[in-house]
């Protein structure tokens, strides 16, 4: 007998992640479009995308 969630979690098919339009640059220390513009300022883009939250260093630090 198989599991309940098997049938669940079986032929669904993986998707191809796209390739951001935007790189990020060592030097400015930021994510670039291919123009070089800075990615923040493309509100396109960023309504596009979405935001992202993180919980890097919230155990360390008070202001995070």
């Amino acid at each position: 007998m198989k599991q309940f969630v098997w049938r669940y979690a079986t032929g669904v098919e993986q998707q191809q992640a796209a390739a951001p339009p935007f790189e990020y640059d060592d030097t400015l220390q930021l994510n670039v479009l291919a123009d070089g513009r800075r990615t923040a300022k493309d509100k396109a883009l960023m309504l596009q995308l979405g935001t992202t939250t993180s919980t890097a260093g919230s155990a360390t630090h008070f202001d995070d």
